[in-house]
C-alpha cells in the first residue's frame, strides 16, 4: 500500500480537465456534470496528480495554470516522462481509447479510468478488457450511475423484493446520442435490475441533429426495446424476460428518467433523485445524493484507491458489463438496418467490428 498514488490524465477538455472553454463549445456547463477526472483525482488526498496531456495548446495552458503540473502535447511522451503512474485517466474521444489503454498498461499503470463508451467497436473493447485482465490491472469505465448511493440503494431494494417482481421498465431522455447518453441509461438498467441485456430491437432517430463534437461523429438517438434476462428460477410472477422500453428522441425537453414497475410498487430514477411508490399508495423521495458536494467521480476515485490498497481483488463494477452495454448500443444500429428486428447478444460476425461513431 502506498501513501499516495500517482495519476495522470490524457485529454484535458470538458470532462477530463474541467475546462469550461471546452464546455462552451459543447453548450454544456462543467458544474452540471457528476464530477470530472481532474477534480475526482484532486479531491482525493491519497492521489497525486502529476501530469496531463492534450493536443490543444489552450487546454494545456489553462490546465497548467489551475493545477500546476507538467503538461504534454504528446500523451506517449507523458507516459514516458511521468513514469511509475498508478492511475491513467483517458478522457479523449472514443476512437483513441484502446490505443491509450494498451500503452498505459505497457508503461506499468495499474488502473485505467476511461471515458465511455468503451471503444468504437466491440472487438477493441474486448481487447482492452482482456489486456487489463492479463496485466492484473483494473479497467474502470466512467458510468457514474454505478457509484451513486441512491442507485445502489434502489438496486438493493429491488434485489430484496421491495418492488415485488419486476414487470416492465423504461428509459427516457430527449438528447438522442445513444453512444454518449444512452450508455449511462443502458448500463443503469442493468445495474438496477441485476439482469443482463440479451437482445435489442431499435429504430434510430435520423432527425439530423448536429453532433456537438463535430462532423466526424454521428450519434443519433432512437426508440426500441431491450430484453433483459431474468435469473433462473425467478418466474413466480410474470412469465418471460423483462422488457424495457427505450424512448430517446433527439429533440425535446423531457428530463432523463428510468422507471421500474413491479407487482408491489414502482420507482422512478431522476438520475440523482429517486422516488419509490408502494402498492399502498405511499411515496418515498430519496433526495439527490450529491447534496454533500461529493460527485460520482469522486466516489469512483475513492473506490479505485481502495482497490489499489487491497492489491487487487474484487471491484464494485466489472468492466465486462460496460462492454455488454456497448454491444447493446451497436446492436441498436444493427437492428435499425434490419427494420427493427431483434438482434441477439453477444454480437456475431461482422457486427463485432461495426464502428460506433460517437465522440
Amino acid at each position: 500500500m502506498s501513501d499516495h498514488y500517482r495519476a495522470a490524465i490524457v485529454g484535458l477538455g470538458f470532462i477530463g480537465g474541467a475546462d469550461q472553454v471546452s464546455g462552451d463549445a459543447l453548450g454544456q456547463c462543467v458544474e452540471d456534470l457528476d464530477g470530472t477526472h481532474v477534480m475526482g483525482l484532486h479531491n482525493c488526498e491519497r492521489v497525486a496528480l502529476v501530469a496531463g496531456s492534450s493536443r490543444n495548446a489552450g487546454r494545456r495552458q489553462r490546465f497548467h495554470n489551475r493545477f500546476g503540473v507538467p503538461v504534454f502535447a504528446d500523451w506517449q511522451q507523458m507516459l514516458k516522462d511521468a513514469a511509475a503512474l498508478d492511475i491513467v485517466c483517458i478522457a479523449t474521444y472514443t476512437p483513441t481509447h484502446a490505443e491509450i489503454t494498451h500503452a498505459a498498461l505497457a508503461a506499468g499503470a495499474r488502473v485505467v479510468y476511461c471515458e465511455k463508451p468503451v471503444a468504437p467497436t466491440l472487438v477493441e473493447a474486448e481487447g482492452m478488457l482482456r489486456a487489463c485482465d492479463q496485466a492484473g490491472a483494473l479497467l474502470v469505465i466512467n458510468h457514474q450511475i454505478r457509484f451513486s448511493p441512491n442507485m445502489r440503494r434502489l438496486r438493493d431494494l429491488i434485489g430484496s423484493g421491495g418492488l415485488g417482481t419486476l414487470t416492465s421498465a423504461s428509459l427516457q431522455w430527449t438528447s438522442g446520442r445513444l453512444g454518449n447518453v444512452g450508455t449511462h441509461m443502458f448500463d443503469g438498467i442493468q445495474l438496477l435490475t441485476g439482469m443482463p441485456i440479451t437482445a435489442v430491437s431499435g429504430i434510430l432517430d435520423l432527425s439530423g441533429k448536429p453532433d456537438c463534437r463535430g462532423n466526424d461523429f454521428h450519434d443519433p438517438g432512437g426508440w426500441g426495446l431491450l430484453r433483459l434476462q431474468r435469473p433462473t428460477g425467478s418466474q413466480a410472477g410474470p412469465v418471460g424476460d423483462l422488457i424495457c422500453v427505450v424512448d430517446a428522441a433527439e429533440y425535446g425537453v423531457t428530463p432523463m428518467r428510468i422507471r421500474l414497475h413491479g407487482t408491489e410498487g414502482w420507482a422512478e430514477c431522476r438520475i440523482r433523485e429517486v422516488v419509490v411508490h408502494g402498492a399502498d399508495g405511499g411515496e418515498q423521495i430519496w433526495a439527490p445524493d450529491d447534496a454533500g458536494g461529493e460527485s460520482g467521480m469522486d466516489r469512483a476515485v475513492q473506490e479505485i484507491v481502495a482497490w489499489l490498497d487491497g492489491d487487487g481483488g474484487a471491484f464494485s463494477y466489472d468492466a465486462a458489463e460496460a462492454v455488454r452495454t456497448l454491444a447493446a448500443i451497436v446492436g441498436f444500429h444493427v437492428s435499425h438496418d434490419a427494420n427493427g428486428t431483434w438482434v441477439e447478444l453477444p454480437l456475431q460476425g461482422a457486427d463485432r467490428d461495426r464502428v460506433l461513431r460517437s465522440g
